[in-house]
């Protein structure tokens, strides 16, 4: 009995170094991770600027924003104008859609009102269409 426990003892060790031996890993070709979301990002990017000034305004209102924005007044809330010298991403646009932080401009007495139910293709062409005014 101990020299079948010696053999398998010495069997699984021999196994194990021979696992460990000098293989050369071969780099995995595919799919990254970094290099998908970035594509996808662009792609929605370039979506977004092909829309014309007849699609923006018309998620301009459907969306409210027109309400307390204009192109190049200011009104309750700072021009998309202002809003583009602001170099935001368009990513970061649509954060402060969904999410306002009134402290980014003080100089206006109402605070933006949060707008989750903008669809985000929507809230992506209008940010898009706000950084090409700059």
């Amino acid at each position: 009995m101990k020299v079948l426990k010696s053999v398998l003892v010495f069997a699984f060790s021999g196994l194990m170094l021979a696992g460990c031996g000098d293989k050369e890993e071969k780099k995995k070709e595919g799919f990254s991770y970094e290099k998908t979301k970035t594509e996808t990002v662009k792609q929605v990017n370039q979506e977004a600027s092909k829309i014309d000034e007849t699609e923006v305004q018309k998620l301009l209102t459907k969306n409210t924003c027109v309400a307390c924005h204009s192109a190049d007044k200011k009104l309750i809330g700072p021009s998309f104008k202002d809003i583009a010298k602001r170099n935001y991403s368009d990513e970061r646009i649509v954060e402060l859609i969904y999410k306002p932080e009134p402290g980014n401009w003080p100089e206006y007495s109402v605070p933006m009102a949060p707008l989750p139910n903008v669809p985000k293709n929507e809230a992506l062409k209008i940010a898009s269409w706000i950084n090409s005014l700059n």
